[in-house]
Parts: structure tokens; sequence; C-alpha cells
């Protein structure tokens, strides 16, 4: 599913095939358009340009933990992304001349691929685990570690930059 490029480094062992030790559980999965890597945004504000919304299904024994959490307007949503290699460490994204370390880029290849999303919250039905959400840029199926408000207070710094890319 993921080719490796000129100047990328693998782990010498993969992090899929170590013994577990976080005991991390899936509370639920993401119902949403992308069923294919060709067609999924490669970012939030790319999904959101689609028009197309989501759902975030939560197994039953997590849905009282929805309690109260249509107060937000965003909700940040941890993802599992399953279908991403787990050993490469130094990639090289196709719009970049040089190489860079995986800890550099929001690249779903990574050690453990946990994919960060902030998402507007459209509607929250507890008895049946459904949060409708205005976008997502994951495959149906994706599994969700957690679900958090978003604060702007708090999660939102304006300032924030990165060298070498336009945008703040």
């Amino acid at each position: 599913m993921f080719e490796t490029r000129d100047g990328e480094m693998l782990l010498q062992t993969d992090p899929a095939d170590m013994p577990a030790d976080g005991h991390i559980v899936f509370i639920g999965r993401i119902a949403s358009p992308w069923t294919s890597r060709q067609t999924c945004p490669k970012n939030m504000r790319a999904a959101r340009e689609t028009g197309q919304a989501a759902t975030v299904l939560i197994d039953p024994p997590y849905r009282d933990g929805l309690l109260a959490l249509e107060r937000a307007s965003h909700i940040v949503i941890l993802s599992w992304l399953h279908h991403a290699p787990r050993a490469l460490i130094v990639q090289r994204p196709r719009h970049a001349a040089e190489p860079k370390g995986v800890f550099s880029l929001r690249s779903p290849a990574r050690p453990n691929p946990v994919g960060l999303h902030i998402a507007g919250l459209i509607a929250v039905d507890i008895d049946h685990g459904r949060i409708a959400i205005d976008a997502i840029d994951v495959l149906d199926g994706t599994p969700v570690i957690d679900i958090k408000p978003y604060f702007a207070s708090t999660d939102a710094f304006p300032e924030a930059t990165i060298a070498g890319r336009d945008e703040k």
C-alpha cells in the first residue's frame, strides 16, 4: 500500500511486530465516505472542501462518555491509522526535496500511527453512539482511540509557524 522512496529509511524492527505495551483499546470506528487512499483527502482542510460529512460510531461500553460532549463546537479525534506502515522512520514526501524524520511530518506512516483530527461537531446521539462531524480525512472503518473537546483558548496557537512553509 505504501512504497519506499529514494532517501527513506526503515526501522530495524517493525513496531507492528513488537509486543503491545500500552493496552490501547479502540472505542469505536469512523464511518467516512472514503474507501481508498486515492480518494481520501490528505488533511482536514481538503476534507472540509469536499463538503462530505462523516460519523464517529462509539461502541456500547463507551457511549456514556459522550455525556455533555454536545457543549463543544469542535472535537479532537484520535484515530489509529491501521493501514499505515509503522517501520518508516525517515520519509521523503512527494512535495519535498529532502528526506525528513517522521516526527517532523504529519504523515500517517509512523511507529505509532495515531491520527489527530479537529472536526466540527454537528450532533451527538448517546443512545446510538453516533457523533456527526463536518468532515474527516481517514478511510471508512478507521478505529477511534479517543475523543476530546477542542478548546480554542488552550489548543490554538495563532503565532505557530513551520520554517519553510508559507502558512501559519
